[in-house]
């Protein structure tokens, strides 16, 4: 019998620093900008903060391309500040969660609309809308430092009109309060991504699109839908 070769465990997001921050799960918090919310209808202060997941080898790195998934007619972008975490823990407080963040990053959850309305229509997980192959393109992490951002612009363009444009400051749970809240349900580690929610704006891309996503201080991503 042929030995089976195991595929690399993780997947590795670059950094300022040269090195290669490996990932061990991305966790995204949803509706997580009052506006944003009330676009896909819904009451912003309706329900505390809510969590699902992309799988690491989702990611898309180096501003690679990213191909048109299947099974969708109407793929969407949403522009995130994404929190790299350093060490983790359960119950963590609020007072202390921002030490366990490494660095940031921009990111974009992209997502299958169609798909992820039928599922709420149908009361069904999320996971086919959310965490398909190449559905979370991310930019460069960089060390938090003990700088930990708690406002700037963050904006998206597609072919150059801006189409995402507010501030992370807009975010109803802040970093902190998201980390505290996540590790009462689930045991956070070090190589963890949270993808912190998006701004208004939200619309589809089509191939050959170029999306260019910026936060002020963090820096930028890039990807052609191919």
């Amino acid at each position: 019998m042929t030995d089976y070769v195991f595929p690399p465990a993780v997947t590795a997001v670059p950094t300022s620093t040269g090195a290669l921050f490996p990932v061990r799960r991305i966790y995204c918090v949803g509706r997580n900008y009052a506006e944003h919310a009330r676009e896909m209808g819904h009451d912003p202060n309706e329900a505390p903060p809510f969590f699902f997941g992309k799988p690491a080898d989702a990611l898309v790195t180096d501003d690679g391309d990213m191909p048109y998934p299947t099974e969708t007619a109407d793929l969407h972008h949403e522009i995130e500040l994404v929190a790299a975490l350093g060490s983790g823990g359960t119950d963590i407080s609020v007072e202390s969660a921002l030490a366990h963040v490494w660095g940031y990053a921009v990111g974009l959850d992209m997502t299958r609309r169609d798909t992820q309305a039928t599922a709420k229509k149908g009361g069904r997980p999320w996971d086919m809308a959310k965490g398909f192959d190449h559905s979370a393109p991310i930019g460069t992490l960089v060390p938090a430092s003990g700088n930990h951002p708690a406002s700037g612009r963050i904006s998206l363009t597609v072919n150059g009109t801006v189409r995402q444009d507010a501030d992370i400051a807009d975010m109803i749970w802040d970093l902190p309060h998201v980390i505290a809240y996540l590790s009462k349900s689930i045991e956070l580690k070090r190589g963890d991504l949270i993808f912190t929610g998006t701004p208004a704006g939200v619309g589809a891309v089509v191939r050959g699109d170029v999306l260019v996503g910026e936060i002020a201080g963090i820096g930028s991503v890039r990807t052609k839908i191919v």
